[in-house]
């Protein structure tokens, strides 16, 4: 489990495939800051632009780690086929502070970033969802972008999607990547925990 407050900023330096067709995943090969991995053991989870992945080799050191991802993973998420930045957590203890919200780590769907403007002091970011999160979405609710725990401030559902607004303070613009958004940039959605539970009871009955 996560909580949607990014604990550092990382940078895929190298993306190697792990085979020779589509079916084959690939390993990456992440760069963190500095003393990032120094509480870190093989097998940890860490949180990749929202994508729970593990921790396969680390070099403290050199502050690099990789990961495996498969092919599925790939398909389902943005961001992680290739060298860029990328928004980092590490997996919740019980003793934290849950300063975000309940966070999976698995992506429910991909989103369209529509705009990314200053607005007095802080910046409004605009994303399309899917229409199939539609029903998760809803004013005031959480929603996690690029693993980013935010808080929805509009909701317009339209034909081609639902395209909400949220509003990004310069904390979070200096200390995650959704401050590199740019329009027509695809982006990592993971619905409320709790919305998906709650459909899920209302839709047995």
């Amino acid at each position: 489990m996560f909580t949607g407050i990014i604990s550092g900023i990382g940078r895929i330096l190298e993306v190697t495939p792990l085979g020779d067709s589509a079916a084959h995943g690939k390993r990456l090969l992440i760069e963190a800051p500095a003393g990032y991995l120094d509480d870190v053991q093989l097998g940890d989870s860490i949180a990749l632009n929202g994508a729970c992945m593990t921790v396969t080799s680390f070099d403290p050191k050199a502050a690099c780690f990789t990961i495996d991802i498969s092919a599925e993973s790939l398909s389902k998420t943005a961001g992680l086929d290739a060298p860029g930045w990328v928004n980092l957590e590490k997996a919740l203890r019980a003793q934290d502070r849950l300063g975000g919200h309940l966070v999976s780590g698995h992506v429910d769907g991909l989103g369209t970033v529509t705009q990314l403007a200053r607005v007095g002091e802080s910046w409004e970011l605009r994303v399309l969802a899917p229409r199939e999160l539609a029903r998760f979405l809803a004013y005031k609710g959480s929603i996690t972008v690029h693993g980013v725990s935010l808080t929805v401030n509009r909701v317009d559902d339209r034909p081609d999607g639902t395209e909400i607004s949220i509003n990004l303070i310069p904390h979070t613009v200096e200390h995650t990547t959704l401050g590199r958004l740019a329009p027509g940039d695809r982006v990592n959605l993971e619905i409320d925990l709790i919305a998906r539970y709650v459909e899920r009871m209302l839709s047995s009955r």
